[in-house]
């Protein structure tokens, strides 16, 4: 066989493998869910770390060794995401000069498969002696940890994945997912909204698509882009777009928006439209306004986000898409190039 390539044995028994081990981590999170159903004290348990991680005033310290660290950086990393002020200790270094980063006001989220590795254990009583609040995360209500923790949360008898269950995979798992659901249960008794996330995540693409369109807008009325009346030719709705543009660009919007008496959008006419009259009708720029658009056009509030305007944008295959407010008045609009890479950088107002 080429190199790089596997026989169908080997696939077969990667492929049964692979699934064998998805398999049983997703059951561990099974087992987790269905210990919070069907118990009514451990959904007490974790109500009440709920409740600790809403009230502190301080910051989440989230503290775990090896593997258990590594995965508490990222629940850390959660928290803050959705309004919780974290950050992580490492237990070993916490009893080498930073339990300074440690305050009273603050809650400590413990993490511990085994509920009894030494480093955390030690830095659990430490921080009970100084009364800082703890949420532990471990096998059994029964562990070490777990006893010196004001609220336990027990992930239950997980069997690591994998022939040898050496390696900690499943139990890691598992610990992720519950620091993702206390994050995420916090952010929901908080009603967290999507700006407020945003503020906290205005990078990378899940920040681009939770940006206002308002952001993007290189197409404003007044500024460089017109708008026209139902009664105006085509010829003169045209002259009055060149004369508009006061900022000097190369590049023009690539419609008309047409308006009522009041300034109500009505209309539009896009760069496609006039090609297409072009061809059929030579005498078409005298035409009215009013004549060649397309009527009430899809439009977005200027409250919208730009992830639904790409989801306009591929649903309904066009170009442009005129932006408006509360009032039904055009204040822009959104061409499809805008929604390929948002800018950063302020538009023209």
């Amino acid at each position: 066989m080429p190199n790089g390539q596997s026989t169908a044995t080997e696939l077969t028994s990667d492929r049964d493998f692979l699934t064998d081990v998805l398999r049983a981590e997703g059951d561990a999170l099974l087992q987790v869910a269905a210990s919070i159903e069907r118990d009514d004290a451990e959904a007490a348990r974790w109500a009440n770390a709920v409740t600790m991680i809403d009230a502190c005033s301080g910051h989440v310290v989230v503290s775990g060794m090896g593997k258990s660290g590594l995965v508490g950086a990222k629940i850390s990393a959660t928290l803050a995401s959705v309004g919780v002020p974290s950050h992580v200790v490492h237990p070993a270094d916490a009893v080498h000069g930073d339990l300074g980063r440690i305050r009273t006001d603050d809650v400590v989220l413990l993490l511990s498969f085994s509920g009894g590795t030494e480093e955390v254990v030690n830095l659990a009583a430490i921080l009970r002696t100084d009364g800082v609040r703890r949420i532990g995360i471990s096998r059994s209500h029964d562990s070490p940890l777990a006893g010196l923790c004001d609220v336990h949360l027990a992930l239950g008898e997980l069997d690591e994945a994998g022939n040898l269950a050496l390696a900690p995979t499943t139990s890691t798992t598992a610990t992720l997912a519950c620091g993702d659901a206390l994050a995420l249960a916090v952010a929901h008794r908080r009603s967290f909204t999507e700006e407020e996330f945003q503020r906290r995540h205005p990078g990378g693409a899940l920040g681009a698509e939770l940006r206002g369109v308002d952001d993007v807008l290189r197409f404003r009325v007044g500024v460089n882009l017109t708008t026209c009346l139902e009664h105006d030719s085509v010829h003169d709705a045209l002259q009055a777009s060149e004369a508009q543009d006061t900022t000097g660009a190369t590049r023009h919007a690539g419609a008309l928006l047409v308006v009522d008496g009041d300034g109500t959008l009505r209309g539009i006419i896009t760069d496609g439209d006039l090609r297409r009259l072009a061809l059929a009708d030579r005498d078409f720029l005298d035409n009215t306004v009013g004549s060649v658009m397309t009527v009430d056009p899809l439009a977005l509030p200027v409250s919208a986000r730009i992830g639904e305007a790409r989801s306009i944008v591929t649903q309904h295959r066009i170009d442009e898409i005129p932006v408006i407010d509360k009032d039904g008045r055009p204040i822009g609009l959104i061409d499809v190039q805008d929604l390929l890479a948002p800018r950063i950088t302020s538009q023209p107002r």
